[in-house]
């Protein structure tokens, strides 16, 4: 049951005075937050070179929309999360993806991470199908858990042309975006902040004594890849794992509607599926971390593990969210009725000041109420 905690603003204060801090410092160039409550926007600031309007590559903050959008074409009752992806595409059903599901897929428990699928090929429905084909399997599929950055994103991309025959942007916008007063978030051109590469990496000693490990595992996610959303050319693509471009109170707006479902938008019981449902308590490949993943985002969870998801120490176990490459937040909690994003177009080289930056900008976030 959603509740509503009163805002302290003390603690909202203390809130911003930390998304401040790296500002100040002169290593970001800008940030943007927003908190939420009641299906409004409470509270916005921006610190740098930005205002309130200004727009921010939001990365893996995406996927939550993409999966809102799926949420809808599933209620429509052409698919369900059973159906092997290959019955709708068939062009996917090679080198034995043919078991794949669509819950497998929402899920990251599908089997290939780092697909590769770029330029060349991701500006057609026709090149994405084809590179699906050559795609193989590093694990059976629902064995295992790994993120998939964008491989699994461009799936529900086709999946969603495919049943709708409409443009997987299109659908974003129509139902999801659109009603909630978001505009168009993907495929867009329209100024934003200029993603920066910032700061120097942790050492081999740093990341030893903080996580175990001397080097971090190579991922498509490096700043190449991120900065590459600076050409206005590749933001028109809209990837639908990587690709939106919004304000911080775009996020909490959204996350408030997935709290509060305005105008029955969603399916009921596929909107607490969505929200509430783990389906996916795998343990990540390379940090052990149990995924707590619903369809489409995670959950925070009650195992002392939120900030390891994202979500800061505070919140409660039912908190929602998906965060973004970058330092990208953004949650909500049914608990206390907030919702919370925060925006950066700093690219921390230091993976692990910009986790610990998340974390406690998160945690100062979901402590902003106390019980009404």
């Amino acid at each position: 049951m959603q509740v509503t905690q009163a805002i302290v603003g003390g603690r909202v204060e203390a809130l911003l005075a930390r998304c401040r801090q790296d500002v100040d410092s002169g290593l970001l160039p800008s940030c943007q937050v927003a908190l939420a409550q009641g299906g409004e926007v409470v509270v916005e600031e921006a610190f740098g070179a930005a205002t309130v309007d200004t727009r921010y590559a939001v990365f893996s903050c995406t996927k939550a929309l993409v999966a809102a959008a799926m949420w809808q074409v599933m209620a429509d009752g052409v698919v369900d999360v059973g159906t092997p992806v290959a019955e709708v595409l068939p062009a996917f059903g090679t080198n034995g993806k043919d078991v794949v599901t669509i819950e497998q897929v929402m899920l990251h428990t599908c089997g290939f991470p780092s697909a590769p699928l770029g330029p060349g090929r991701w500006e057609t429905s026709a090149g994405r199908r084809e590179a699906f084909g050559r795609w193989r399997l590093n694990w059976q599929p629902g064995t295992a858990y790994e993120y998939h950055p964008t491989s699994a994103h461009w799936v529900l991309g086709e999946l969603i042309i495919e049943i709708t025959g409409r443009d997987y942007r299109d659908v974003v916008e129509d139902r999801v975006t659109g009603p909630l007063g978001l505009g168009r978030v993907l495929g867009v051109t329209s100024d934003m902040a200029i993603v920066e590469s910032v700061g120097s990496p942790a050492s081999p000693e740093e990341l030893e004594a903080a996580i175990g490990v001397r080097e971090l595992p190579v991922t498509e996610v490096t700043d190449e890849a991120l900065l590459r959303y600076n050409d206005p050319a590749v933001r028109e693509i809209g990837v639908p794992g990587a690709g939106a471009v919004m304000r911080a109170s775009d996020l909490a707006r959204f996350y408030q509607a997935l709290l509060h479902n305005p105008s029955g938008l969603w399916e009921p019981a596929v909107l607490v599926d969505g929200t509430g449902n783990v389906r996916n308590h795998l343990p990540d490949r390379w940090s052990g971390v149990p995924a707590n993943r619903t369809l489409g985002l995670v959950q925070a969870g009650g195992d002392g593990r939120s900030a390891m998801r994202g979500m800061g120490r505070t919140v409660s176990p039912l908190a929602f969210g998906h965060n973004g490459a970058g330092g990208q937040v953004a949650f909500a909690d049914p608990s206390t009725g907030l919702s919370f994003a925060y925006c950066t177009n700093g690219l921390d080289a230091n993976w692990l000041r910009q986790w610990r930056r998340v974390s406690s900008v998160a945690s100062r976030a979901g402590a902003c109420t106390e019980p009404a």
